[in-house]
């Protein structure tokens, strides 16, 4: 069959009326073998394993018959099938596991180090904003490819409790149970996966909770130096408006000279057209009525343009 082989096992059934002595499971699984063993199907069969690969690249399994009908013991059959090949596709994360682990705490190593200089304010504030940034995207990246196949290895020693639990497992005496093997063997590597899973999640956590708190610190600082900045340019805008005041005034002045210019010339040329006016006298008399006149001029011309950049 095409693909990659994930368990390979060989069966064997016999009809016994008693478990098998110390001699058979030698003969069965080798003089070394840790054979691992139990009655199940309340009673009416015993099964054993060794759960090792053999020189074949098999593992073996032994099931004794004492009174199961064809279709019983096939079912008991497939769950022990069924209990290698859950087990085996559980522990397919465990290399990930164990590859992620160093990983996972250099970045705790890490954080740890940014936390102190967030703790001791030092101003780097930007960059280690930065730095967060990067370990926040190195742990995601780590979750997106490590989750599926933590989550499976979860499924699968499910599935492998579930069969143990079909089983109906009593104790054989001086052999160790499924159930038990695989608590001493199967269970610690299933709770690595998961704390390696959890412990990805919480960096993350932790990440965004420090991230959250610097970019906090960081728009705060921000807010700091817009509000410098709306004051300079306040103070900016009331000195352009002294200014401005300032060159109205000198405006008003040289408009109402050259106005007053221009009406001494007038008034000239009236006396010499034979009107008895005093040119000095009537210039005068219309230097304040130009001043007046010049001034609101002015001051209406300001009044338009204000009105027109507030939108009025």
């Amino acid at each position: 069959m095409p693909g990659a082989t994930v368990v390979a096992a060989h069966a064997l059934v016999l009809p016994a009326p008693e478990p098998a002595s110390a001699p058979e499971l030698a003969g069965w699984f080798g003089p070394d073998a840790t054979v691992i063993g139990a009655q199940v199907a309340d009673g009416e069969a015993c099964a054993y394993t060794d759960f090792r690969l053999h020189d074949d690249g098999c593992t073996r399994f032994v099931l004794l018959d004492h009174g199961l009908t064809p279709r019983r013991a096939g079912r008991v059959l497939q769950r022990l099938f069924e209990i290698e090949v859950y087990r085996m596709l559980a522990l397919l994360a465990l290399p990930l596991a164990r590859q992620l682990s160093p990983r996972a705490r250099r970045i705790e190593a890490e954080l740890a180090e940014l936390t102190a200089g967030i703790a001791r304010d030092e101003g780097q504030d930007e960059t280690l904003l930065r730095e967060l940034t990067r370990l926040a995207a190195e742990i995601e990246q780590c979750l997106s490819s490590s989750q599926f196949r933590f989550g499976a290895c979860r499924a699968y020693s499910e599935l492998v409790d579930r069969r143990i639990d079909d089983l109906r497992e009593e104790r054989l005496p001086g052999l160790q149970t499924i159930r038990g093997f695989m608590a001493r063997r199967f269970s610690p590597a299933v709770s690595t996966c998961a704390s390696v899973s959890q412990r990805l999640h919480q960096l993350s956590e932790r990440v965004a909770q420090a991230s959250t708190l610097l970019a906090t610190r960081v728009g705060i600082a921000r807010e700091r130096q817009n509000q410098a900045l709306l004051a300079s340019m306040d103070r900016r805008a009331r000195l352009q408006l002294r200014l401005q005041q300032t060159v109205e005034g000198l405006s008003v002045a040289a408009i109402a000279y050259y106005a007053t210019g221009l009406a001494g010339y007038l008034v000239k040329a009236a006396k010499a057209a034979g009107l008895p006016l005093n040119p000095d006298l009537a210039v005068g008399l219309l230097v304040p009525v130009l001043v007046l006149a010049v001034y609101l001029a002015v001051h209406r011309a300001r009044k338009l343009v204000h009105g027109a950049d507030d939108g009025h």
